[in-house]
Formats: C-alpha cells, structure tokens, sequence
C-alpha cells in the first residue's frame, strides 16, 4: 500500500515537470504533437481551456460477495456491508486524474480501514484507469441458501468480520468516434459536450483480487453444515478481459449533460484458493462473463462544475466446484472547478 502511494504520487509531480518545461517553450510543437491524442470537432466538443482540475466528492458503496459451493449438497452464501459515506479528493492536470477516497468513520472509530486509490488518464481518443480499493471487515451476512438450519433459524443481516478483498485493476479503452463523443466530458469535466453524440468503446482490462474469508467467525450452526471446499481462507484470482460497448451523451442543454455507457466483456479467470491453481480441464470453461456500466448527470459551464455519477463492476468466478463472485456499486456526488487557463486562451 505505502509502494502504490509512492508511486501515485511520483506520477503527480510528472504534469509539474511537464508544465514548467512548456513555459520555456513555444506553444506551437506541442499543440500540434498534443492533437495526435486529443482530436475533437469543435462543434460537437468544446476544448479543455485549462491545465489544472480539483474536484471534492461523497460516495457511498454498496458490494456484494457470493460464496458458494456446486458439489455435493449446494450451498451459498451472500455478504454485503452496510452503506457508508466516503469522503473523496481528486487533482487533475490536463488528461490526467489522482484520486482518494477514504471513509472519515474509520479513522475516527479505529475501524478497519476501507480506502481506495485511482489514477485516470483520459484523452479524447482513449481512456486509462488505475485503480486500488480495499474494503471488507465489517460486513453482514445477507442470506445464505442449502444450510437446512435447525428451528427455522434464518441467520440473516448478522455482523461477520470474516471477509476482507484488496481490489487492483487496469482497464485501457479506446473511443470509436473521438471526435464528436467526449468521456471527458461525462466523467472528467475539463471539456463540454456542446452537441449530443454516442461511439463504440473497446475495452482491455486486468484485474486482480485477493478475497481473505475466515469460515470459523460464521455461525456455529453454519460451521459444523458447511462444504470443506469452503472452508478456504485466501481466495486470489486474475481477470484478463476484453470488452465491447456503447456509450452516449445527451446534451439537455448549454450546461447540462446526462452520459451512459455499458461495456460487457468476456473475461479469463486465473484463480486458486490457498495457494492451489482452480484450472477446468477446458480452457473454455475459465472463461466468465463480466460487465462495467457507467452514467452521470453533470452541470459544467468551463469553469465551475458538478454533478452525480453511478458506476458498477461485476465479477464472476465460477469453476466445477466452487463460485466466488463480487460486484461493487459506487455513487458519487461532487463538485469542482477547472483553474488556470492555458496561454493560447488567455
């Protein structure tokens, strides 16, 4: 955790080095090298007018973990925290996005800490995301199905502080029709969407997940009825997906945008449990199914925005003999403000 912080902030003071080399500069060399990147249709797309963003947000999560068990007698089991606020910081330079979010209720309480870490990099033609997020330690036990408890006992929404997940992903995309569709504008806000306008998105990502579950904190009763193939304490996996979808802006007015897009893509799952590699015969059959979706409404006028933005990920992890999925939804209301204009806009 302390080696990614390094590295994020390492990463932050690049945009300075860069800044104070251009005021030492002609403007010209690098507007035009800057446009292989960052082409638009003016009449569709206002350009980004300045270097420097700061935007200030509260998010709430909302995740679920399934657990369950396809041999023998089948059982499952779901895990879900409760909804907290998160209290979250972002700095951009031009293309480029740090981000914290960090729950002030932890820290306050010397509760397990539930944090999480992003770095964007969004030109117009294509988009990168770095993201760590972890949570857990203090969820609930949702449901649970195949227990066959005794006394019609449900055993639901009881607190389990078995369940930990460390999240690091990468997703690339690239924008089909990046000249007159702008995630900038939907999800970074230095350009407006002045016309409405769609485009097909490409999506590579890789994901890596290390979920640490502790069976004996589950109920005495669910314990003693529990799979041994349950009874794991690590479970890791990578993901190597690639997806395709469609994103679209609705300019409702000169301020005013409402974005969606959804990316499903196919995804290869490399997992073990306990240090044991969880590969199917068939490389077919490590193949699953996942999917990112994405919508906001936002008011920007250039300088001063804000808005609201929803995003949501699924996982999936199915094998023979076991499945461990987990899907998180995130909510973020924020405002901010673009700051320092660039010389040619002086």
């Amino acid at each position: 955790m302390k080696k990614l912080t390094r590295i994020l902030f390492i990463l932050l003071l690049i945009p300075l080095t860069i800044q104070a080399q251009e005021n030492n500069s002609t403007i010209a060399p690098k507007e035009r090298k800057f446009k292989l990147i960052n082409p638009i249709d003016t009449t569709y797309i206002a350009p980004n007018q300045y270097n420097w963003a700061f935007r200030l947000e509260q998010s709430m999560w909302q995740e679920n973990y399934k657990i369950g068990s396809h041999s023998g007698s089948k059982k499952h089991l779901k895990f879900s925290p409760d909804l907290s606020p998160k209290v979250g910081v972002y700095l951009g330079w031009r293309w480029i996005f740090l981000g914290w979010n960090f729950n002030l209720a932890d820290k306050m309480k010397n509760e397990p800490k539930k944090t999480e870490l992003s770095l964007n990099f969004y030109a117009n033609k294509f988009g990168l995301d770095l993201y760590y997020r972890k949570t857990g330690g203090d969820v609930k036990l949702r449901s649970h199905q195949g227990f066959d408890l005794p006394n019609g006992s449900t055993l639901e929404d009881i607190r389990f502080n078995g369940l930990d997940s460390k999240l690091f992903g990468v997703n690339a995309s690239w924008i089909f029709n990046h000249k007159k569709y702008s995630q900038q504008a939907s999800y970074r806000h230095n350009t407006v969407q002045l016309r409405s306008a769609g485009s097909f998105i490409a999506n590579l990502s890789y994901t890596r997940q290390n979920i640490s579950f502790d069976h004996e904190m589950l109920p005495t009763e669910m314990t003693d009825r529990l799979n041994p193939n349950l009874k794991f304490s690590q479970f890791k996996y990578s993901d190597y997906s690639l997806g395709f979808g469609y994103g679209y802006n609705w300019v409702l007015s000169k301020t005013w945008l409402a974005s969606i897009s959804i990316l499903p893509s196919i995804g290869y799952k490399d997992s073990n449990i306990d240090g044991i590699d969880l590969k199917d015969e068939s490389w077919a059959k490590n193949l699953n199914f996942d999917f990112i979706t994405r919508a906001s409404v936002v008011y920007n006028t250039g300088k001063y925005f804000a808005g609201a933005m929803l995003v949501y990920n699924a996982y999936n992890n199915n094998k023979s003999d076991i499945c461990v999925s987990h899907s998180f939804g995130t909510l973020r209301i924020y405002a901010g403000l673009n700051f320092l204009k660039k010389k040619k806009y002086k």
